[in-house]
């Protein structure tokens, strides 16, 4: 997760919204990516999306059952669904997104064999958020 933060730090330098994500496979990283939805003009390029993207592309393979993927902010409905149809093994996240977080929809969007669990480092993904936020209405 520290590395997903690093990510999410990167985004903020760029003026995106913070959020940071990492797939690890064995205990490797495969794929580091952050929101870039500002640079490239472009509303899907979340960085769950991104980096599952390039996980797929590092393997070699469109299903990721093996991958755990590190998220600062709770998927939104749009990610969650991409996690689902590229099967992936796990979903940590730190902070709930309780506006436009996957888990407010009460149709379940993961794969059902996908293990989640939430709440790592979730002050320090909050904190990144908090900040842009707030630096962006001043």
């Amino acid at each position: 997760m520290n590395e997903a933060l690093k990510q999410a730090e990167i985004a903020l330098e760029e003026g995106e919204i913070p959020v940071g994500a990492v797939i690890v496979v064995r205990d490797r990283i495969i794929a580091r990516a952050y929101n870039q939805t500002e640079k490239l003009t472009d509303v899907t390029a979340h960085a769950e999306i991104l980096a599952i993207t390039a996980a797929s592309n590092a393997l070699g393979a469109k299903y990721l059952p093996e991958c755990k993927l590190y998220v600062t902010l709770e998927p939104c409905p749009m990610c969650a669904g991409a996690c689902f149809w590229a099967q992936l093994g796990e979903l940590h996240y730190g902070s709930a997104d309780p506006q436009r977080g996957y888990s407010r929809i009460s149709q379940p969007l993961l794969h059902p064999k996908t293990k989640i669990s939430n709440g790592l480092l979730a002050d320090e993904s909050k904190n990144l958020l908090q900040a842009f936020f707030k630096n962006l209405r001043n």
